[in-house]
C-alpha cells in the first residue's frame, strides 16, 4: 500500500522576487518568511517551484537553488514538493534527479504542453521519468494551461507505476470516472481550490492551493474538518473563501495571488515577463475581496 505525500493543504508557494525591476531577483529572505508563515498557520505540505511560483521562468540552477532553499528552510517540518515538469521529457528526467538529489520529498509533474502529445505519449512520457527517480511523482492535469487532457483511463495505467502516487486535477468532470479506473491507493488532490469541498466528497485527499499563501489555516482547517468528521464547518470555510479564491483567480495566475500578497504587506514583489501588474479592474477585484475577509 503506498503512503500519500500529504494530506490536506499544500501551498503552491509564489516565488518573491526583488530589485528595481519586474522579477529581477529571488528574495531569499522573503522566501524564508513565507515559509515560516506557511508552518506556523499549520499548512500541511509545501508545493515549491510550481506554476504559481512561476518556475517557467526560472532557470534551472535558479529553479534548482529555490527547491534547495526551501528543503533546507523547511527542515522535515512538512513535506516539500518540487515542481519538475517540461514538455522535453529528457529535460523533466534531468530536473527530476537534481531536485532529488538536493532533498526534495516528491515530485510535481505537468503534462506536456505546446507541443502535447498523445494518450500512450503521456503515458511513456511519465513512464521514463519514474523509471529513473525513486522519489513518490504527482502528476499535473490542466488543460486550461496545456491544451491537453489526461484521459481517465490514461490516468488509470499511469496510477499502476509504484512512484507515481497522485494526481493534482483540475478537470473536475472526470473525476469519478478517474477514480474508478485508477489504483485504490492513489490520490486525488484538488487542483483548484473552488473544488476542494466536492473533491473530497469524492473521496480526495487534500488539494494544492493558490490562495493558502494568504489563509493557510483556514485552509488546512477545511480538510482537517472534514476529514474529522466535521463536515458542516469544512462546508463553512469552504464557502466563505470561494469567493476570495475567485478574486484570485480575475487575471492569469500568480498575478492577483502576489497583488494580494503585496496589498497585505508581505511584499513580494512583481511577477516576471511576459507576466505583467495587475489591471485596475483586477486591483478593485482582489481588494474588495480582501475587505469582505477581513485580510486587510
Amino acid at each position: 500500500m503506498r503512503k500519500p505525500i500529504f494530506k490536506g493543504a499544500a501551498t503552491a508557494i509564489v516565488t518573491p522576487f526583488s530589485g528595481e525591476h519586474r522579477g529581477e531577483d529571488v528574495n531569499y529572505g522573503k522566501l524564508g518568511e513565507l515559509l515560516d508563515f506557511q508552518i506556523d498557520n499549520g499548512i500541511d505540505c509545501i508545493v515549491i517551484c510550481g506554476t504559481t511560483g512561476e518556475a517557467s521562468t526560472l532557470p534551472d540552477d535558479e529553479h534548482i537553488a529555490v527547491a534547495r532553499y526551501a528543503v533546507d528552510k523547511v527542515a522535515g517540518r512538512v513535506p516539500v514538493i518540487a515542481g519538475a515538469g517540461s514538455n522535453d521529457t529528457r529535460h523533466a528526467i534531468e530536473l527530476s534527479r537534481a531536485l532529488e538529489a538536493i532533498g526534495a520529498d516528491g515530485l510535481l509533474l505537468v503534462t506536456p504542453y505546446y507541443n502535447k502529445t498523445t494518450q500512450k505519449g503521456i503515458v511513456a512520457h511519465f513512464a521514463e521519468i519514474a523509471k529513473n527517480v525513486s522519489l513518490p511523482i504527482i502528476v499535473y492535469n490542466v488543460p486550461a494551461r496545456t491544451n491537453l487532457n489526461i484521459a481517465p483511463d490514461t490516468l488509470g495505467e499511469l496510477s499502476r507505476f509504484e512512484n507515481i502516487v497522485g494526481v493534482k486535477e483540475c478537470n473536475f468532470d472526470q473525476v469519478p470516472d478517474s477514480m474508478l479506473l485508477c489504483e485504490k491507493d492513489f490520490a486525488f488532490y484538488a487542483g483548484d481550490d473552488g473544488i476542494a469541498l466536492p473533491m473530497m466528497g469524492w473521496g480526495g485527499l487534500g488539494m494544492i492551493s493558490v490562495m493558502s499563501n494568504i489563509i493557510p489555516a483556514d485552509a488546512s482547517a477545511l480538510y482537517q474538518k472534514y476529514l474529522s468528521g466535521d463536515v458542516e464547518g469544512a462546508r463553512a470555510i469552504a464557502l466563505k473563501s470561494f469567493a476570495l479564491f475567485r478574486a484570485l483567480f480575475c487575471e492569469v495566475s500568480p498575478i492577483p495571488i502576489k497583488e494580494a500578497m503585496n496589498l497585505m504587506g508581505f511584499n513580494v514583489g512583481q511577477c516576471r515577463l511576459p507576466l505583467v501588474g495587475i489591471s485596475d479592474g483586477g486591483r478593485k477585484i482582489v481588494k474588495g475581496a480582501l475587505e469582505a475577509y477581513g485580510l486587510i
